[in-house]
């Protein structure tokens, strides 16, 4: 089996290539933009395989939540490239690709939702299965839930924005990592056995996890947040 992924929630954007098994993966920082990066990325990808696009069987997406212009990005690359040739689309939650890429058992992922939010969730990771403990949230980080397991690590770049607040509501953590981002190469990881169980859909179907009802808020509602980024 033969997959393409991509990954553009975070800054960190990243492409990867699943053949049989074996994973390669671009990626790099970009904080505003990445449209004109994507492609080539994955070009880039097959030419090292040996492969074109006609010998890929699906496309997964990192589908959130996240940056809203990331995330819509990595949407319309996936689904036109899985409308064009015809191909199975896979949505992968960000959380769920985020908790698998930082390689711990018990997680507790955090993504800075801008707006002084925080989207977070909570994982068990066994090998390259996760197991939703806790579900998506977004909210402010001094009220955000924390998970009830024991221990565990807290992952992504909201512990880096917010981790004291984040810290206080559990401060049994093991310890943060805050420079870790969701992967292109994670979400093939969740993506390949649900292909294998057929649960690609059609192009149109695949659509991003926004979390956060509200794009935007009015200068009252973001005072009264704490801030107005």
């Amino acid at each position: 089996m033969r997959l393409l992924a991509f990954e553009t929630a975070t800054r960190r954007l990243s492409v990867a290539l699943w053949q049989d098994g074996a994973l390669i993966e671009r990626a790099g920082e970009i904080p505003n933009g990445g449209s004109g990066q994507l492609l080539p990325w994955a070009h880039e990808l097959l030419a090292e395989a040996g492969l074109t696009l006609k010998q890929i069987d699906g496309i997964a997406f990192g589908a959130g939540p996240g940056g809203f212009t990331g995330l819509r990005l990595a949407c319309g690359v996936a689904q036109g490239l899985a409308w064009g040739l015809d191909l199975p689309l896979l949505p992968v939650s960000t959380l769920e690709a985020l908790a698998l890429a930082c390689g711990e058992r018990d997680v507790w992922v955090c993504l800075d939702a801008r707006m002084n939010e925080v989207y977070g969730a909570a994982y068990r990771v066994e090998g390259d299965g996760v197991m939703q403990l806790m579900e998506p949230s977004c909210l402010p980080p001094a009220v955000a839930p924390a998970p009830t397991f024991s221990g565990g690590w807290g992952v992504g770049d909201g512990f880096a924005s917010y981790g004291p607040l984040l810290a206080a509501r559990k401060p049994d953590l093991i310890g943060v990592r805050g420079d870790v981002f969701p992967t292109a190469a994670a979400v093939l990881r969740l993506a390949a056995p649900a292909f294998g169980r057929g649960e690609g859909v059609a192009a149109a179907d695949g659509q991003p996890i926004y979390v956060r009802d509200k794009v935007a808020l009015t200068t009252a509602e973001r005072m009264a947040r704490g801030g107005v980024n």
